[in-house]
């Protein structure tokens, strides 16, 4: 069971010698860290510590803003560590998720993520439902296609060399869409042929 330390700042510019001095007073064995934005979880030493953590080890933070900039990144971080078994400590908010308070704190941050989506998926579809009566709303535009590349593919679908569902992967495409498109075009396989 380690301590393990995860230190961020957003550019090079700025300091990590206050985040590494609680390193220091947590007695961190192991400390990743990165001069990177927050605004997502795409960091490399963010994704290098959630591989190295291991069951019963301690994170240890700054503040949850060094850990996330946004509840729900916050909130999707915590869960990897918690399917983990790693416990969470943030010195500035003082939370320990070892602690029947730090896993209630945890419980809030979850529910108001949660809260988060459902807000944003009700004023997504409000949004959708006053365009449709106005008559402004004409759905997601189809993702483009390469028509040359699909009749290649699909040529080679016909001779077996390779899957429909293998072109599906190769072009981005639904099994709907695929199959759509392709008996539109005719250029899938005949009946004989399947």
């Amino acid at each position: 069971m380690a301590i393990i330390g995860y230190v961020r700042v957003s550019t090079q510019e700025q300091n990590e010698d206050r985040q590494l001095t609680i390193m220091e007073q947590y007695k961190v064995e192991k400390v990743f860290s990165e001069k990177l934005s927050g605004k997502n979880t795409e960091r490399p030493e963010l994704k290098r510590m959630i591989e190295y953590v291991r069951e019963g080890d301690t994170l240890v933070i700054e503040s949850y803003s060094r850990l996330a900039r946004s509840t729900k990144d916050l909130v999707l971080i915590v869960e990897q560590l918690n399917a983990k078994d790693v416990n969470l400590i943030s010195s500035k908010e003082n939370i320990d998720t070892n602690t029947p308070q730090g896993r209630f704190m945890f419980t809030i941050f979850a529910g108001l993520a949660e809260f988060e989506r459902e807000c944003t998926l009700q004023r997504q579809a409000e949004g959708i439902a006053e365009a449709r009566k106005k008559g402004l709303y004409k759905g997601r535009k189809p993702k483009p296609y390469d028509e040359k590349q699909l009749r290649i593919e699909c040529e080679k679908w016909r001779r077996e060399e390779q899957t429909a569902t293998a072109i599906m992967r190769k072009l981005d495409m639904s099994s709907n869409r695929f199959y759509r498109i392709v008996n539109r075009l005719g250029i899938g396989k005949r009946e004989s042929e399947k």
